[in-house]
Formats: C-alpha cells, sequence, structure tokens
C-alpha cells in the first residue's frame, strides 16, 4: 500500500514516543520502501509499475515502458518510464522497486490516449499503444521525411509490423495532430500507406 509520511508517523503516534525514528528504522530495514521524499510503500515486493504514478504526478507509463509493456518493441524494459507535462525538466528517481523516470508531452496531447488499469488494491495509468507510439517518436529528433520515418519506427525501434498493423489508426491520427510535430506529420504518412495498402486488400 502506497501511503504519506503524514499518515504513517499519525499511525505510529500512539505507539511510540519518536514516531520519526521508527520510520527510519523501518526504511532501513526494509520493512517499508521510500519511494521518494514523504511518501512510501508498505510492500517491499511491489510491482513498480503500480507506483510509478504516486512516486511523481500528474503522471502516466508511457515510451519505451509502454512500448515495451504491448509487445511493440523486442526489448524487456527495467525503467519505468512516464509523460508529465508543464514540468519542463526530466526527472529520475531511483528506490529499491526500480529506477523511475518522467518527461514532458505537450499539456494539448497529455490528456487523452490513456488507460486505467488495476490490479489488486493498486491502480495505475499507462498510455495506449497509440499513444506510447506518439508520445515516444515525440521524444526523439525529427526525420526529414517519409522514408527516414519507416526506417525510424520498423529498423530503430523495432517496432513490431504486425502489432503496427493492429494499431487503431484513426485514434493515431487524432492523436498525431495534438504534438504539432514534423515526427507526428511523417507518422500520419506512414499511417496513410497501411491505409491504403488494407482498402486494397479488402476491395
Amino acid at each position: 500500500m502506497i501511503i504519506t509520511y503524514e499518515i504513517l508517523k499519525e499511525s505510529l503516534s500512539n505507539k511510540y514516543k519518536a514516531p520519526d525514528m521508527k520510520i527510519k528504522r523501518m526504511s532501513d530495514s526494509g520493512e517499508i520502501i521510500k519511494l521518494t521524499k514523504n511518501l512510501y510503500e508498505t510492500k517491499a515486493d511491489t510491482a513498480g509499475y503500480l507506483v510509478a504514478n504516486a512516486i511523481y504526478s500528474p503522471s502516466y507509463l508511457s515510451f519505451d515502458y509502454a512500448l515495451s509493456y504491448y509487445g511493440l518493441i523486442p526489448e524487456t524494459v527495467y525503467t519505468y518510464t512516464s509523460a508529465t507535462y508543464n514540468k519542463k525538466k526530466k526527472k529520475q528517481y531511483s528506490n529499491p522497486l526500480g529506477t523511475f523516470t518522467y518527461r514532458d508531452v505537450p499539456s494539448k496531447a497529455y490528456p487523452y490516449g490513456i488507460s486505467i488499469m488495476s490490479e489488486g488494491d493498486y491502480s495505475y495509468t499507462i498510455a495506449t499503444p497509440e499513444k506510447a507510439l506518439c508520445d515516444k517518436l515525440y521524444t526523439l529528433k525529427p526525420v526529414k521525411n517519409k522514408k527516414q520515418m519507416y526506417e525510424l519506427i520498423f529498423d530503430d525501434l523495432r517496432i513490431d509490423q504486425d502489432m503496427f498493423q493492429k494499431m487503431n489508426f484513426e485514434d493515431l491520427k487524432i492523436l498525431c495532430d495534438l504534438y504539432k510535430n514534423t515526427n507526428m506529420k511523417l507518422l500520419k504518412k506512414v499511417i496513410g500507406d497501411f491505409d491504403e495498402n488494407n482498402t486494397r486488400t479488402n476491395d
């Protein structure tokens, strides 16, 4: 369970004369996990993705972690990568549950393409596959043409083409327009090629 320092201290105040010292001992022994300043997790075996949103908020899991989560890229990603907005600066936190990074996406794009997931007593937010791809491409150096975008998506990022084909292209197009970014404009052209191929196949 995620718990704030204030709530934890209050719960210990009736039993201990120095609750601050008790909290420090519990943290040092691993009985509780210090996630960041004034925030703790009471279960040492909690998966990092369940606490990523709480460590720095507002945020949702995205970029490489989400792409790996959905099987869009072959690599297993061990850093919990999340999107934020209007923070200006990339943030990184490390604790016994993992390494957590946070970086901005455009505030206009931020609220769209986010799924709320539940697992036991926890809930967390994660980008949809379409949003995770847009977020990732937004952070990369702009390419110059459609050919380079193909290479970026399928060679450099190694996005699985079959998985890409299964994406919701209408959602992707809507998301692309929210970023005002060269890579997004070229992604729309790639989507157009796949849409055209689908139409020909269906015909």
